[in-house]
């Protein structure tokens, strides 16, 4: 399946989502936060399917991070995450380089269901 590299600075979240994405078979890398994010991010080359990235985080947020990450891999696919109605229209501002934004709380099986969907749109 996919690799997919998991951001969320609440550790119970991030190892939900990625248990839940591996049910499908994807791989997943963890960070906990978009700095460490983008250093897994170049150590890894860039290869991975999706970056899936919550937005409000400590030292580097998901915004931050998606244009980062999208500036040095542009064929880069990134899905953002939060439970803010803020930060989800801040994200608008992004739809050129983010393929969706799921808002928080979601169930695992609405998450596996956006990913895959997600995933076929960018193998496409």
């Amino acid at each position: 399946m996919s690799r997919i590299l998991v951001v969320d600075d609440e550790e119970p979240l991030r190892a939900l989502v990625a248990r839940g994405l591996a049910m499908d078979g994807h791989t997943c890398l963890t960070a906990a936060d978009g700095a460490e994010a983008l250093d897994v991010l170049m150590a890894e080359q860039g290869r991975f399917d999706l970056l899936l990235t919550d937005i409000r985080m400590p030292l580097m947020d998901g915004i931050a991070l998606a244009l980062a990450a999208k500036q040095a891999f542009p064929e880069l696919t990134i899905m953002l995450m939060t439970g803010y109605a803020e930060q989800r229209e801040r994200a608008r501002s992004l739809d050129a380089i983010v393929a969706e934004v799921m808002t928080k709380p979601f169930t695992i099986a609405e998450l596996r269901t956006t990913v895959m969907n997600v995933i076929e749109r960018s193998i496409g």
